[in-house]
């Protein structure tokens, strides 16, 4: 009987999501068109809100600091660093943030995220958006990695870390009706070769917290972003190498990269806290970003070949040698595809 059930849908589920999906969506996005629009008129303002920011020491979490700084939040900014942070902090006090608080701690560490949201708790006493933005970067073949156990930071640090900062922050959060943005990547849908380990915790994010909004309903608004190639630390070719080792080479982030166009950070900024106060479910930036999935989704098999043409080599020769750095090498398209900021001095590893 469960086989003719089986055989039944098999042969019904997909002309009735056709249909469903040819006169239903149209009105749908229409809704959501003049939705958007009345977001935009009563977008939500952060001054004087207690703001979260991982990863604040440089790139996306700094500038994002500066953003909400403009906005009149108080901040409270988490990274390793220290002396950056509170370079940082400096900088958001200049551009009218009330009062930074800054956190030294590895978001990797549960009890170090606990640390962070304890101690918000105590010096403001509440908590309004958590901007999930710590991360790093690996890039290795597969088959190239000597360990591949040190590559569990990746995970612990991209996913594991924004878990543990949510699970503490939660509770907080739904006492404000907070938000809680996440900074996923396009690389979430995108099959970059020797990106596999980022990819996948950046896919796990997606789900995750595509999960979480049924979970917290309307009680914590949730805002994914996934943004293209933007200037940091990451674009300036700072990652985790197949020795499982910090490194930075400039030439492999033009293997990477390519000569595809490096976002400016501050307007990616911008653009993901516009996006946050509108209430948005999703922020690409740069916006054009977004048709990558479509891509995806729609011709996976000329994604993959593309990938394969453009960057991997044939067996024995070296990454550098690939399509996509000679592209950007013959033609100098760096100077105009890639900010000042990513060809300028390589950041440091520790």
């Amino acid at each position: 009987m469960m086989d003719i059930i089986h055989k039944f849908l098999n042969l019904v589920a997909p002309p009735f999501t056709f249909f469903t999906l040819l006169f239903l969506l149209p009105p749908f996005q229409i809704c959501k068109f003049f939705l958007s629009l009345l977001s935009s008129l009563f977008s939500e303002d952060v001054a004087g809100k207690v703001v979260i920011i991982t990863g604040a020491s440089s790139g996306i979490g700094e500038h994002l600091a500066y953003e909400y700084a403009k906005r009149g939040a108080c901040l409270v900014i988490a990274a390793r660093r220290e002396r950056s942070l509170h370079e940082v902090a400096d900088r958001a006090l200049e551009l009218g943030s009330p009062d930074v608080l800054v956190i030294r701690a590895d978001v990797s560490n549960a009890d170090e995220c606990r640390k962070i949201v304890d101690q918000t708790m105590n010096h403001f006493g509440r908590l309004d958006h958590l901007v999930n933005n710590a991360g790093l970067m690996s890039v290795s073949m597969f088959e190239d990695v000597e360990n591949i156990t040190d590559f569990r930071i990746v995970m612990d640090t991209n996913f594991w870390g924004t878990v543990y900062m949510t699970r503490y922050s939660a509770p907080y959060l739904r006492n404000s009706k907070g938000r809680i943005i996440v900074l996923s990547s396009s690389a979430s849908w995108l099959p970059a070769p020797r990106m596999s380990f980022y990819n996948a915790s950046k896919a796990a994010l997606a789900q995750f917290f595509e999960t979480l909004r049924i979970e917290f309903g309307s009680d914590i608004g949730i805002t994914l972003v996934t943004p293209g190639f933007v200037e940091s630390e990451l674009t300036q070719g700072k990652y985790l190498g197949k020795a499982g080792t910090m490194e930075v080479d400039q030439e492999m982030r033009d293997v990477q990269v390519g000569i595809v166009p490096i976002a400016r950070v501050e307007r990616t900024a911008k653009a993901i806290v516009n996006g946050a106060c509108r209430g948005d479910r999703y922020v690409t930036e740069p916006a054009w970003f977004r048709t990558t999935f479509f891509w995806k989704v729609l011709c996976p098999e000329a994604t993959e070949w593309l990938y394969r043409i453009l960057y991997i080599t044939s067996p024995g020769s070296s990454s550098r040698e690939a399509l996509s750095k000679k592209l950007v090498d013959y033609t100098g398209a760096k100077k105009l595809l890639y900010p000042e900021s990513a060809q300028a001095a390589a950041p440091k590893t520790e």
